[in-house]
C-alpha cells in the first residue's frame, strides 16, 4: 500500500510534464491538505488515475492521514508547496 501511494504521488508530476502544465498537481496538493474536503470527495477527484479499489483505498488512506493532522501541519504543509512553486519557476527548471 505504501509503494501503491508513493507510485500515486509520483505519477502526477509526470503527467504535469507531459505537457499539461502543473496546475492539477497543484489542485491535488490544495485538496489534499483542505480539511474541508471529504474523503469520498477526494476520491472522486483522483478517480481518473485510479486502476482499481487497491487504488482507491490508497487514496483514501492518503487523504484521511491529513485529515488527522493539526492545523499547523497543513498549513506548514501548504507553505511547503508555495516553496515548490518557486523551485519549479526557478532558471534551472526552466527548461522542462
Amino acid at each position: 500500500m505504501k509503494l501503491l501511494r508513493v507510485l500515486v504521488l509520483i505519477a502526477l508530476p509526470l503527467y504535469c510534464f507531459a505537457g499539461s502544465g502543473c496546475p492539477l498537481v497543484e489542485e491535488v496538493v490544495n485538496k489534499t491538505i483542505d480539511s474541508q474536503v471529504s474523503v469520498d470527495e477526494y476520491q472522486t477527484f483522483l478517480k481518473p488515475f485510479s486502476d482499481g479499489p487497491m487504488t482507491d483505498e490508497a487514496i483514501a488512506q492518503l487523504k484521511e492521514c491529513f485529515l488527522g493532522q493539526s492545523d499547523e501541519t497543513l498549513s506548514k504543509a501548504g507553505e511547503l508547496m508555495v516553496t515548490m512553486n518557486i523551485i519549479y519557476k526557478s532558471v534551472w527548471c526552466a527548461t522542462f
